[in-house]
């Protein structure tokens, strides 16, 4: 039985337009040379500031870097508002109300997650059970130390009991390494199918709405 569910945030539950992607790359390329685009795919779903410094290579810079994506993004986000994926917010509903915990996962940090959260309408506590920063479990994806946070604040021990779903290879390797029982891409954002079935979840779908627990819950 599933009791928690670990979601990322943008382009799993909260459609953005992948704008943290471009304003990722046009900081990178501000800072000395354009990354491929097959490097910036490749750093999809991680931690902002491990993505900054591993594609600029400047590492004594990273501090500096990522205020610089911090407000570039949030200039994005004001003038292109996030909003919640068509039926997602009843989907978390169904769940919570089935007892199923929902916590939310990010590789931003509280300065873009706060407000882009606030954005589409949710809270902690009210619309989810919980938000986990990558930088708030010691490291970002494709490391489990989110979704472990995530269960240590929904007391949930046994990972046979956990879901997990975003839209990058980075979701689905942090999904495994946890040994999540539900390991689930969906396409609603940075990467396609082929990108996420190289990783071997263990479901790919359309979006949070056909999550394999949904059935269960309703």
């Amino acid at each position: 039985m599933i009791k928690l569910a670990a979601l990322d945030i943008a382009g799993t539950t909260v459609a953005e337009d992948n704008q943290v992607y471009r304003v990722l790359a046009d900081v990178v390329a501000e800072h000395g040379a354009p990354a491929p685009e097959a490097e910036i795919r490749r750093w999809m779903g991680a931690d902002k500031r491990e993505a900054l410094a591993a594609l600029t290579g400047d590492k004594a810079s990273v501090e500096r870097l990522h205020d610089r994506f911090v407000t570039s993004l949030r200039a994005a986000y004001e003038a292109q508002p996030p909003k919640p994926i068509p039926g997602v917010p009843q989907a978390l509903q169904a769940m919570r109300e089935a007892g199923v915990r929902v916590v939310l996962t990010t590789g931003f940090d509280r300065q873009i997650t706060d407000p882009l959260l606030a954005a589409v309408g949710w809270r902690a506590g009210e619309h989810v059970d919980a938000v986990v920063c990558a930088v708030e479990a010691g490291g970002g994806r494709p490391l489990p130390l989110m979704i472990h946070r995530a269960m240590e604040l929904t007391g949930v021990t046994d990972p046979g009991e956990v879901l997990t779903a975003g839209d990058t290879a980075l979701d689905i390797q942090a999904g495994r390494a946890a040994g999540a029982a539900m390991v689930v891409g969906v396409l609603s954002g940075a990467q396609t199918r082929t990108e996420l079935a190289a990783e071997h979840p263990t479901h790919i779908v359309a979006d949070v709405t056909r999550l394999p627990v949904l059935p269960l819950v309703e």
